[in-house]
């Protein structure tokens, strides 16, 4: 039988609080999350003459940038010392494919650091590319891996 599980952010009394993660053991932890942002052919062939610069870079700044905030922004995460933070941006037929990659060594895990990276570097495309095309989609913002922490690895499959 498998264990029942809760949801943490709640106490007994049904009330959110944050998550005593004290007495948790300290180790290595690394998330990995993915967006799409569906563009059509138009704003993908301008993409190397936006006069705001390179989408993809700044997509890719934007996502490290909120990873290390994420704790400012949903409030029951905690703040995290974070010793590794990647996004990638990269051009495919219909969009832009970006993947966010978080790593620390503490008592928590990063899923929520990874996702926020890679949904800001989504919105960030939307907000360099807006000017030629507001039917911009981001979809897919979702967990792809984790490892590490008492709840284990995690792969989608």
């Amino acid at each position: 039988m498998s264990e029942a599980k809760n949801l943490s952010h709640f106490d007994e009394t049904g009330r959110a609080h944050m998550v005593d993660v004290s007495a948790k053991l300290t180790t290595r932890r690394e998330a990995t999350a993915s967006a799409f942002v569906e563009l059509s052919p138009d704003v993908l062939a301008a993409l190397p003459a936006n006069p705001k610069g390179n989408p993809l870079e700044v997509a890719r700044f934007a996502g490290i940038q909120a990873a290390k905030q994420t704790s400012a922004l949903i409030p029951m995460c905690h703040p995290l010392p974070l010793s590794f933070v990647d996004v990638t941006a990269e051009i495919m037929p219909a969009g832009i494919q970006i993947h966010a990659t978080v790593a620390t060594t503490g008592p928590t895990g990063v899923e929520m650091e990874a996702l926020t990276a890679a949904s800001v570097a989504a919105l960030t495309i939307y907000d360099m590319t807006k000017a030629l095309d507001k039917s911009i989609v981001i979809r897919s913002i979702q967990l792809e891996s984790k490892s590490g922490g008492k709840s284990g690895d995690y792969q989608r499959s």
